[in-house]
């Protein structure tokens, strides 16, 4: 008989399957009872039928997938570099981090999208602009997350290494690296998420390649089964870049409570 970890294991792959069967069995009805127009809710089939055209396209992939992809990885690279940087320093330096708080907090509560015609502007319509977006927008999860975790080490563990005359490089490698990784994960798995957003909303306002781009030209055309079909593949995309990250976590912490069975739903 399966145990209760074998049961949680192999449930999102059942759960997951049923739950879409029944996403879809209500939007075909939807549209069949409520009459629904087609510019507004395209029928499942109809989706289904752009998506197949849409992926067999050479373009999709060598031109607007690739663009956004390589965007939104590059972003969140930006982010995950000066997030750990940024979040560490301050995390330790105490005067540092109540110097730096106010604008921190001003930054951090300024709509990031407003900013985005200012990086047009000075940047252009290129992948640099979109670039600086994604990192933008991912780099505060991860530099919080950065800070929260050197900040949650116990001072009761430091005074252990200081009686070991544990000296700062093995004090940061033996304790404060261990215990800082999961909350560095927990930020990547959001700012993750916000790269590939930056990037898409970058899309948005300029260029001429990218999937955030193609949503406008299919949106502009009035092309609804194609703009879902572009939007399954944004969704797609975000979802290879999560769980890429979420791999990660668990090749490097595997000993960690959050990638144990019971938190695989």
């Amino acid at each position: 008989m399966p145990t209760r970890e074998q049961l949680l294991k192999v449930l999102p792959w059942i759960s997951t399957p049923l739950l879409l069967i029944v996403v879809i069995a209500l939007w075909k009805l939807a549209t069949v009872w409520f009459e629904i127009s087609r510019f507004v809710l395209p029928p499942p089939e109809d989706v289904v039928a752009a998506l197949v055209d849409v992926v067999s396209r050479p373009e999709t992939w060598t031109v607007h997938a690739h663009a956004t992809l390589l965007e939104a990885v590059a972003g969140f690279a930006i982010a995950l570099v000066s997030g750990v940087v940024v979040g560490a320093v301050l995390g330790r330096v105490l005067w540092l981090e109540r110097a730096l708080r106010p604008m921190v907090v001003a930054f951090q509560v300024v709509p990031k999208v407003a900013l985005i015609p200012i990086f047009v502007i000075w940047f252009g319509f290129g992948m640099t602009s979109k670039v600086i977006i994604a990192a933008i927008l991912a780099f505060f999860p991860i530099m919080l997350n950065v800070m929260l975790g050197v900040r949650s080490v116990d001072p009761g563990h430091r005074d252990v290494m200081r009686s070991l005359n544990a000296g700062r490089w093995a004090t940061f490698w033996s304790l404060e690296f261990h215990n800082t990784l999961p909350y560095v994960f927990a930020g990547m798995e959001v700012g993750i998420v916000f790269a590939v957003i930056g990037a898409i909303v970058g899309e948005y306002l300029g260029g001429s390649e990218g999937l955030g781009y193609m949503v406008v030209v299919t949106l502009n055309a009035l092309n609804a089964p194609e703009l879902f079909a572009v939007i399954i593949l944004l969704a797609g995309l975000g979802y290879l870049l999560f769980f890429a990250v979420n791999g990660a976590k668990r090749l490097m912490i595997p000993w960690h409570e959050s990638v144990s069975p019971k938190d695989i739903i």
